[in-house]
This record gives C-alpha cells, sequence and structure tokens, in this order.
C-alpha cells in the first residue's frame, strides 16, 4: 500500500540519463596523436605507446594490425591506447604519417 500517490523514482524512464548528442571524431589530419616511448607499469619492458586517437573500436583494430606489420612485433589496444612492444617509435610516426594522421613524438 503507497502513502498518498507520489512516486518519485518507480519507472524506468525517470532512471534514464538524458542522451548526449553524439560528437563526431575530429578529421585524422585535426587529431593530436602522442607516440611516446614507455616502461611505466611493464615490469620493466619497453613499449611504444599511441594516444590522441579518436576513431571508432573496428578503425583502431585495422591501425593497430597495420602497426604491428610495419613494425614486425606485438601490441595491444586498451581503452583508445595503441601499444606496441618495442621501442617503435620511429615506425609508428612513419605509418600514421601513411593513415592520415599528424603524429609527434612525446617524451624522450
Amino acid at each position: 500500500m503507497t502513502k498518498g500517490g507520489w512516486q518519485e523514482f518507480t519507472s524506468a524512464a525517470s532512471l534514464q540519463r538524458p542522451a548526449e548528442p553524439a560528437t563526431a571524431p575530429a578529421p585524422r589530419a585535426e587529431q593530436r596523436v602522442r607516440v611516446q616511448r614507455t616502461k611505466a607499469g611493464k615490469g620493466g619492458k619497453l613499449v611504444t605507446a599511441i594516444s590522441g586517437l579518436e576513431a571508432p573500436e573496428a578503425e583502431l583494430k585495422t591501425l593497430l594490425k597495420t602497426l604491428k606489420a610495419s613494425a614486425g612485433t606485438g601490441g595491444t589496444l586498451k581503452d583508445g591506447l595503441i601499444e606496441l612492444q618495442g621501442d617503435q617509435v620511429t615506425i609508428a610516426l612513419e605509418a600514421l604519417t601513411k593513415a592520415g594522421y599528424r603524429p609527434k613524438q612525446a617524451g624522450g
């Protein structure tokens, strides 16, 4: 038995957040893509991290496949961050430039 008739959060519609308008990713030439060498959190192993890519998951996976093939090494995609095994900065910069991005080397 309900007291009164006032129910604030009972319908599923009242719990839904308003949909935010989807923004299209910036064109490849305008994205801030950073390529850097790092050892942080990798057990002392050197990896090349590529960040700042704004693209759908499927497009990032094909880019990762291209990068791994050109570098001849393994790699992974985690939360929009591409990691390549080893020091592959120059190879990644060249491959990203061919793909239409304007990458920059970050860090040392």
